[in-house]
């Protein structure tokens, strides 16, 4: 088996601050190698699961939001990459977001990946007052804020300390892999392993493309159902490098752990 890196992203819903706190702390102690959070405003399954896509536009319960929790979470960690596992491009000032970044990077001492996407729950957009536009235009709009967010970057002072590699996630072969390709250092999608070569290999036809080395773009996945996990020698031949595990209230580690050993043989 290749090796792999492994990541786990809590899920902030059905639980409290402490709780979400003390699951990374543990994490972070085990030698997770990322940690996220979503960027959701609602959950996004019942308590107790299962999870279910796309989720019901009725489900209610604790949450809470992704870019304060991440500014804990640097403060609380100190090896783990941290992010956000996707920042919606919408619900924040693409400048305030590169700030807000820059800032979090500070916290944790250079450990920021800056996760962006452009959405796709229109309960987020409807309640928050945001306007809910079309794939197509919101797929506009993250390119426009990607380069508002370069750009910005630039002129804060102090800058990052860390390298603040920029993720984007989606399974658009037309449009989002081309952003992928031109901006992004890492990449985020699904399974099934099937779907994922797919668009991994879409990936590759785009980075030669525009001109870009595709090894110089980590291929990350989103497991978000157990039994996914058991398909993992089909994921890595599919191209993924770095897993990241969904885990949600109570947080148990323990399949993380199991992860971690089959990612680092003796």
């Amino acid at each position: 088996m290749s090796r792999f890196r492994v990541g786990v992203q809590f899920h902030p819903q059905h639980t409290s601050v402490g709780e979400l706190r003390h699951a990374w702390q543990r994490a972070d102690t085990m030698g997770v190698d990322s940690m996220w959070v979503w960027d959701h405003f609602f959950p996004l399954y019942p308590r107790g699961g299962p999870y279910l896509w796309p989720p019901a536009d009725d489900l209610e319960g604790s949450h809470f939001e992704a870019w304060s929790l991440l500014a804990a979470m640097a403060a609380d960690t100190a090896k783990a990459q941290i992010g956000v596992l996707i920042s919606n491009i919408y619900f924040r000032n693409p400048d305030l977001l590169a700030d807000m970044a820059r800032t979090v990077d500070h916290l944790s001492s250079g450990r920021l990946i800056l996760g962006l996407g452009a959405g796709n729950i229109e309960r987020d957009f409807r309640e928050y007052g945001i306007p809910f536009a079309s794939t197509a235009d919101r797929l506009k709009g993250l390119e426009v804020g990607i380069g508002r967010i370069k750009t910005r970057l630039g002129r804060l002072d102090p800058k990052s300390i860390g390298r603040m590699p920029v993720l984007i996630g989606g399974s658009g072969t037309k449009v989002t892999l081309r952003l992928v390709a031109q901006y992004a250092d890492m990449w985020n999608s699904f399974g099934p392993p099937e779907e994922y070569a797919k668009q991994n290999q879409a990936l590759d036809e785009w980075c030669r493309d525009v001109g870009r080395d595709p090894r110089a773009i980590e291929r990350t996945v989103l497991l978000d159902v157990p039994e996914e996990a058991e398909r993992l020698d089909e994921f890595l031949t599919a191209g993924v490098q770095h897993v990241i595990v969904g885990c949600g209230h109570p947080f148990d580690l323990g399949p993380i752990q199991d992860l971690l050993r089959q990612a680092r043989p003796n």
